[in-house]
C-alpha cells in the first residue's frame, strides 16, 4: 500500500499530525500503533494522573478544610480505589474514542499493529493475529513516545511491589507507606496524590532543586507546602539498591551527598515508585542490517537525534515528540502539547511551509496543589544570559479568589525587558496556575509589553485577577 505520509505511534504527536497531514494539507496518511490510541499521555500518563489527581485533590480539601468551609461529617469520607479506577477507565475510554472518530472523519487509515522501517520509504507493519503488510511512503514521521526508565542497573528494581508509573496509576490499593525514588515532575504529582489519599510519602532526589528547567522559586515553595502535609523529600540521595524483608516490606539503601564514607541509609515503604526519568521507545524500530538507514543516530537514552526541521539522518525520515534528543530545539521537553506542535511544524517543512508553532515558548505545567506553571525565559536563566531584566511578583495572598478559597500561599511573577518592557517570561504557584499560564505564553510568542498586556480588564473575583494586580505593579 502506498502512501505520502506514514506516522509511526499514535500518541498526541502522532495522531495529530496524521490527522493535520490528511485534513490539512490531504496527504494520504497511515498511523500506525501498536498498543491503544492515544499513546503514553492518554492511556497511561497525562489523563490517569490528572483523573487520580482531581480525585485527591478533592478528598483532601474536604478532609483539610470541610469544618472551615462549613462542612461536617468529613471523618467518614473515603476513597475507593476501585471506583477510582472505573473511572480512570470511563475517562480514558471517552476520549480514545473521541481520538477514533476524529480519525475516521480525516480519512487516516490506522493500522493496530507494531511498525518497521525496513528501509527508507517502507515500513513493515507486524500484527499480533494476522499476516505482517508493508507500506510505502515518500515520508516518515516516528512518534513513538517514551516509556518510564525500569532502572534496570538498580539492585531490586524487578521486586514485587516496585513499580513505575505505570504500576502505580493500576493498583487498587493505597499504600500504607510509598517511596518515591526521583522528585521531577511525574514524582512530585504523584507524591501529592497519594499523601492526599492517606499514604506515608517519602522522596528520593539526587539534585537539591525540585525542578530543574523553570524558576527555581515554585519548586521551594512546594517543597515547605508538601513537608507541612507530611511528605519527606530527601535531596541528594543516591539510591544504592532495594531489598524486600521476610515480612514482604521493601527496603531501599541509600547514601547522602556528603557523608563521611558513604554512611548507609535505609527506608522501609509497602510500595516503591521508580520515577527518575523516561526512555525512548525506539527497540527494534529500524532494520538494523539495512546500511541505507545507518545515518539515524540515537543517544544512550535510545534518542534520536534531528536537526531543528525534524530531519534525521535518513532524507525523508523524521522524528518528533518523546523519542527525539532534542538537542537542536532549545526549549525541547517530553511533553504532550510540546510533541504536537512538533508535529505541526515538521508537516508544514514536508510541504514547503515555515513554522506554524513558537517552540521557543513552551509552558510547563505541574499539576499540584497549588499548581505551577512557567513559560518563556527564567529570572535564572535571563541572568544567566545578561540581561537587563525586570522581575516583580504578585502575592496571591491579596488575591479575593484566594482568600475565600483558603488556598495555599502563591504568587505570579513576570519577567520582562527592562528597557522595553517586552514579556520574556513569567511563573506562576497557585489555584488554576496551568490553566492561566498561556496567557503569558501568547504575551511572549507575539511580543507583547506590559503596557499593551494592561489594556486587558480582569474580571473580579477570579485567579487571574492576579495578573491584572501585577501588571499594575509595573
Amino acid at each position: 500500500m502506498e502512501y505520502d505520509l506514514i506516522v509511526i505511534g499514535a500518541g498526541p504527536g502522532g495522531y495529530e499530525t496524521a490527522a493535520e497531514a490528511s485534513s490539512l494539507y490531504g496527504m494520504k496518511t497511515a498511523l500506525i500503533e501498536c498498543r491503544e490510541l492515544g499513546g503514553t499521555c492518554l492511556n497511561r500518563g497525562c489523563i490517569p494522573t490528572k483523573t487520580f489527581i482531581h480525585t485527591a485533590e478533592l478528598f483532601d480539601e474536604v478532609k483539610r478544610k470541610g469544618d472551615l468551609l462549613g462542612i461536617s461529617g468529613t471523618d467518614a469520607v473515603s476513597v475507593d480505589m476501585q471506583v477510582l479506577q472505573n473511572r480512570k477507565k470511563e475517562v480514558v475510554e471517552k476520549l480514545r474514542d473521541g481520538i477514533e472518530t476524529m480519525l475516521k472523519k480525516d480519512k487516516v487509515d490506522v493500522y493496530n499493529g507494531t511498525g518497521h522501517i525496513a528501509e527508507p520509504g517502507k515500513v513493515r507493519v507486524v500484527f499480533p493475529d494476522k499476516e505482517p503488510v508493508e507500506l510505502e511512503a515518500k515520508h516518515i514521521i516516528i512518534a513513538t513516545g517514551s516509556e518510564p526508565d525500569p532502572m534496570a542497573s538498580l539492585d531490586g528494581h524487578d521486586l514485587p511491589g516496585v513499580v513505575t508509573s505505570d504500576g502505580l496509576l493500576d493498583t487498587r490499593v493505597i499504600p500504607e507507606s510509598l517511596l518515591i525514588l526521583g522528585g521531577g515532575v511525574i514524582g512530585m504529582e504523584l507524591a501529592e496524590v497519594f499523601c492526599s489519599l492517606g499514604s506515608k510519602v517519602t522522596v528520593l532526589k539526587a539534585s537539591s532543586k525540585i525542578f530543574n528547567n523553570i524558576d527555581k522559586e515554585p519548586g521551594q515553595g512546594l517543597k515547605q507546602i508538601l513537608k507541612k502535609r507530611g511528605v519527606d523529600i530527601i535531596t541528594g540521595a543516591n539510591v544504592k539498591s532495594i531489598e524486600k524483608r521476610e515480612d514482604g516490606s521493601l527496603v531501599c539503601n541509600y547514601t547522602l551527598e556528603g557523608d563521611d564514607e558513604g554512611k548507609p541509609n535505609t527506608i522501609d515503604a509497602q510500595m516503591i515508585l521508580l520515577a527518575k526519568g523516561r526512555k525512548a521507545n525506539t527497540r527494534a524500530l529500524f532494520d538494523e542490517e539495512c546500511k541505507d538507514l545507518a545515518g539515524i543516530e540515537k543517544d544512550a537514552r535510545g534518542c534520536i537525534k534531528v536537526n531543528e526541521r525534524f530531519e534525521t539522518g535518513v532524507p525523508g525520515i523524521y522524528a518528533i515528540g518523546d523519542v527525539i534528543d532534542g538537542k537542536a530545539l532549545p526549549r525541547h521537553a517530553q511533553l504532550a502539547h510540546v510533541a504536537t506542535a512538533e508535529g505541526r511544524n515538521c508537516l508544514s517543512y514536508i510541504n514547503g511551509g515555515e513554522k506554524v508553532a513558537d517552540l521557543a515558548v513552551i509552558p510547563s505545567c505541574i499539576y499540584t496543589d497549588p499548581g505551577i506553571a512557567a513559560t518563556g525565559i527564567s529570572p535564572e536563566e535571563a541572568k544567566e544570559k545578561g540581561l537587563n531584566a525586570l522581575v516583580k511578583k504578585y502575592p496571591m495572598g491579596a488575591n479575593g479568589k484566594s482568600v475565600l478559597s483558603d488556598a495555599e500561599r502563591g504568587f505570579i511573577k513576570i519577567i520582562t525587558d527592562a528597557e522595553t518592557g517586552k514579556i520574556l517570561g513569567a511563573s506562576m504557584m497557585c489555584p488554576r496556575a496551568t490553566d492561566m499560564i498561556s496567557i503569558f505564553s501568547q504575551a511572549v510568542a507575539s511580543g507583547m509589553t506590559v503596557e499593551e498586556m494592561k489594556k486587558t480588564i480582569y474580571p473580579h473575583p477570579t485567579y487571574a485577577e492576579g495578573i491584572g494586580e501585577l501588571l499594575r505593579m509595573m
